[in-house]
């Protein structure tokens, strides 16, 4: 079905017909095991009544508060939506608006995700935010492995989130080295190290500086399975994955504007066992994105067709979902979530756009009409008709 939008003079058609035959197609090759390993970054819920209530980015409140507007079961839905479309999920990191949120939210996702028993796991955010501040680098290792611990009581995979004190420190490369060898040798395996760039939050300008990255991954390769890169500088995490594949380490892209083209080549060279599943390594990424949130029917259809070796397939079907994720993660790109509330929304999967803190208010309705045309072109539509008319609604309110 196609449905058109005037908006500004511009005739906008919308469509939500485009998957249809790839999906035949695919369903017509049968049924193979995915090649890559793909983690879901999902998004938080509002409550409507959350409307009304004056809360924002600039202005951070008690989690607690929080908490009572957080739509739970919708949350949890759309992360058994991902896991029936093939995907791992990633709790409690920046898509769920991890560094406004809290402790005790983050406590409550990872909890809510472990109960949910999820086909293809999860991983999520170790840090140190059930603290109010750090006093030592003692205490910043014991709040990481208190966190990391905790995840893996309730089934998931740490991932070490970056740490902001190190960067308010001024910290050295031999102090990043010492403090991350520290946290893993006080926790088990497996583990995952994350390399969140500054254009997601500004106050982690410098980390892991010199070769501190390079030497956290070879410390202990047992225990620190592969790392998440988060710099949108896919040269570099070509160059990194290629070091971390002599140690059987595994690179889960985090880059939002070239994804597709990172997660494709090959050939699979060998495989590898984490948390009871097996992993194909060769030179090419894994994923752990949150534009999977938004793209997960195309996304899912393209990884079947990469499955199939049909490589083709699946890069035509990335091609405009790497152009949808461009737009949702332009600058200011820490705001990238009030995009994919906003597509959830779009296509009725929760009743309103909200985002904690009012962060959707961060982009401006021309965002919001230009995403819902990209969405189109890519498949993430089910329903043309319904999106124009919440657009109208949208750009008139």
């Amino acid at each position: 079905m196609r449905a058109r939008f005037d908006h500004d003079g511009r005739a906008i058609e919308l469509d939500d017909g485009v998957l249809a035959p790839y999906r035949s197609e695919l369903e017509g090759l049968g049924r193979v095991e995915p090649v890559r390993s793909v983690y879901a970054a999902a998004h938080l819920v509002m409550r409507d009544e959350y409307s009304e209530i004056r809360h924002s980015i600039d202005q951070p409140v008690a989690p607690s508060e929080l908490a009572a507007f957080i739509d739970w079961e919708s949350t949890v839905a759309l992360r058994k939506r991902l896991a029936r479309l093939g995907f791992g999920i990633a709790e409690a990191m920046d898509t769920a608006q991890r560094f406004h949120i809290g402790w005790e939210n983050a406590a409550r996702l990872i909890e809510c995700t472990g109960e949910a028993r999820l086909k293809h796991g999860f991983v999520a955010g170790a840090g140190v935010d059930h603290l109010s501040s750090i006093r030592d680098e003692d205490e910043l290792v014991e709040a990481v492995v208190y966190q990391a611990r905790f995840i893996q009581s309730h089934g998931g995979i740490a991932i070490l989130l970056p740490l902001v004190w190190l960067c308010e420190q001024r910290s050295d490369e031999e102090t990043y080295v010492r403090v991350y060898r520290r946290i893993i040798e006080g926790c088990e395996g497996p583990l995952f190290i994350h390399w969140l760039g500054e254009m997601f939050l500004p106050e982690l300008r410098g980390y892991f500086p010199g070769t501190s990255f390079r030497q956290v991954m070879a410390c202990c390769p047992s225990k620190v399975r592969g790392a998440k890169l988060s710099l949108l500088d896919a040269e570099l995490e070509r160059r990194l994955r290629r070091e971390l594949l002599e140690r059987d380490q595994i690179m889960l892209t985090g880059d939002d504007f070239h994804f597709g083209e990172l997660m494709a080549g090959g050939p699979i060279e060998r495989v590898v066992e984490l948390a009871g599943r097996e992993v194909s390594l060769g030179d090419f990424s894994h994923g752990l994105l949150g534009i999977f949130d938004g793209i997960a029917e195309p996304a899912s259809v393209a990884l079947g067709f990469l499955a199939h070796g049909n490589e083709d397939r699946y890069l035509e079907l990335m091609a405009p979902c790497e152009r949808l994720g461009r737009h949702l993660f332009q600058a200011p790109t820490r705001h990238y979530k009030a995009g994919l509330a906003f597509l959830s929304w779009l296509n009725g999967r929760q009743t309103n756009p909200m985002l904690a803190l009012h962060e959707e208010r961060a982009r401006d309705g021309a965002h919001y009409v230009e995403a819902a045309r990209l969405a189109s072109e890519a498949g993430v539509l089910c329903d043309a008709a319904g999106a124009v008319a919440k657009l109208q609604a949208l750009v008139r309110g």
